[in-house]
């Protein structure tokens, strides 16, 4: 039987808004959640509420032992934690009590999300302003501590979830074709930082993913670049990947397609984002949309094939959002 979730961010809340109404806003973006994906629900993520609600914020306040501050140009590590670190901390603390009190008697699997240690070290900087990925010492420290901090906060999900039956936490990697192909501009603009090669990228990510399996979850990652590295990822561990299926190249197919037979979870990101309603979309075209990319890889449908909107609801109209993820329940709906 297919189902539908999400793949993080949705609209909401505003950088500037008082604590009350982004507290409201994050509790009807959960309701909206339960509400219209109740076979696989995901922890949502409102972005635009300010830096220590976005992808890379979020993942530094689950980091164990490394400290940052916010600086004009981003996330930099710092030797103390600073007053924008406490703050995405606590943020992410009250969204979690709010997850458990809306989730109270609710049973089921779900679904989280975090930065993936590639996409961390290309978005934090260093004390010196360049990005971590500049230093192989400091991006190996960066995987570790989020290693260190995925476990506890497993652990902590595990605690407020105790309906939890199966725990999906989602690996963000955007940035890793891109850092994989050296193509992360350096702090000047002018050069780009060199490739990291395979195998140490692998090893990186496997400390995550290891860490992840140990709390007891299963590591998926999710990346919307057209170049996702399937074989790299599910060697590093990955057991499941959520891609586009508008824009994932032909090469990843292959892969794709032998996560499906060995039991993988395989996330089918179908419902445009920014365009579920001015593009007339259906649930009829959103399946066909599945079925297509099926058809092309030799994917069965099953349960553990899930149909998703693409990335980047956080900047679609609330009612948007709304539609693109009642289609993709829709569109898994009738694939069983």
């Amino acid at each position: 039987m297919s189902a539908a979730t999400g793949v993080g961010s949705l609209p909401g809340g505003a950088a500037l808004a008082s604590e009350a109404d982004n507290a409201r806003d994050y509790a009807e973006a959960v309701r909206l959640v339960l509400g219209e994906l109740p076979d696989l629900p995901h922890v949502p993520e409102l972005p635009a509420r300010g830096a220590g609600a976005t992808m890379t914020g979020r993942a530094l306040a689950v980091v164990e032992g490394l400290a940052c501050d916010l600086q004009p140009t981003g996330w930099r590590l710092t030797d103390a934690p600073g007053v924008d670190q406490r703050r995405a901390r606590s943020l992410l603390a009250r969204d979690l009590d709010c997850v458990e009190e809306l989730t109270q008697g609710w049973s089921g699997p779900a679904k989280t999300q975090v930065a993936g240690p590639w996409t961390l070290a290309a978005t934090t900087e260093l004390p010196r302003g360049e990005k971590v990925l500049s230093d192989p010492g400091a991006r190996r420290d960066l995987a570790q501590a989020l290693a260190e901090g995925v476990r506890a906060h497993v652990a902590d999900l595990r605690r407020r979830l105790p309906g939890v039956t199966e725990l999906l936490l989602q690996v963000d990697e955007p940035a890793l074709p891109v850092v994989l192909a050296g193509g992360v501009p350096t702090a000047s603009g002018f050069g780009r930082h060199r490739t990291v090669h395979p195998p140490e990228a692998s090893e990186v990510l496997g400390w995550v993913f290891s860490a992840i399996e140990a709390a007891g979850a299963v590591p998926i990652v999710h990346s919307c670049h057209p170049d996702v590295p399937v074989g790299l990822l599910r060697g590093a561990g990955a057991r499941g990947l959520s891609v586009d299926v508008g824009v994932l190249a032909p090469a990843a197919y292959d892969g794709l397609a032998e996560a499906a037979e060995a039991g993988e979870w395989v996330l089918l990101g179908a419902v445009p984002a920014l365009a579920a309603a001015e593009n007339g979309e259906t649930e009829r075209s959103v399946t066909e949309r599945v079925l297509r990319m099926l058809d092309m890889t030799g994917i069965e449908p099953g349960e553990r094939t899930l149909v998703t909107p693409t990335c980047g609801l956080a900047g679609a109209d609330p009612a948007h959002a709304r539609r693109a993820l009642s289609l993709a329940r829709a569109a898994a709906g009738a694939l069983r």
